[in-house]
């Protein structure tokens, strides 16, 4: 079970780190913690399964990437685990998921794209598709974005606030 600093830090973490040479340290002054103890947390949480990793979310359109785009996939089912090794790989697929098809929409593999161009988009889809081998795929273009977020535990508004932490994962 985690304790309240545990909770207050993890709160603090799922809003983003500050904007400081040592973001860890002004995060410890806030949750009554060093900057090494705030880093041997974070490894615990980590190894416990209670947090995957810590990442940061590049605001792509702020960056000039102005395109970017859902390519779906039809990948056959014998083929799901090769392909979808491949796409995970490639340092320009920033998402990727398998999805069950309906016959409406036959598509069953899911990759995100980000260029500056819708252009840009279709070329490099057209590139890796002629590297995996597969034809039968789309592009899907943002047009705004409505919502941007993550997940947030232990808030006001937990639905449950009972449940324990890696529950909810």
């Amino acid at each position: 079970m985690l304790t309240e600093q545990e909770k207050t830090l993890i709160r603090e973490l799922q809003t983003g780190l500050p904007l400081s040479s040592r973001p860890f340290a002004e995060l410890g002054d806030k949750v009554g913690l060093t900057e090494q103890r705030v880093l041997q947390k974070i490894e615990e949480f980590i190894e416990k399964g209670y947090m995957r990793r810590i990442g940061a979310a590049l605001r792509h359109r702020k960056v000039g990437y102005a395109a970017n785009a859902m390519v779906v996939w039809y990948i056959p089912e014998d083929q799901i685990e090769k392909i979808g090794q491949q796409l995970a790989q490639h340092k320009d697929i920033t998402h990727v998921y398998q999805r069950k098809y309906h016959q409406s929409w036959p598509y069953n593999f899911y990759t995100m794209i980000h260029r500056q161009t819708r252009a840009e988009c279709y070329h490099f889809a057209a590139e890796i598709a002629a590297a995996i081998g597969i034809k039968e795929y789309q592009l899907v273009f943002s047009t705004k974005e409505l919502k941007k977020s993550s997940m947030h535990y232990f808030t006001e508004n937990s639905h449950n606030k009972e449940l324990n932490f890696k529950d909810r994962l």
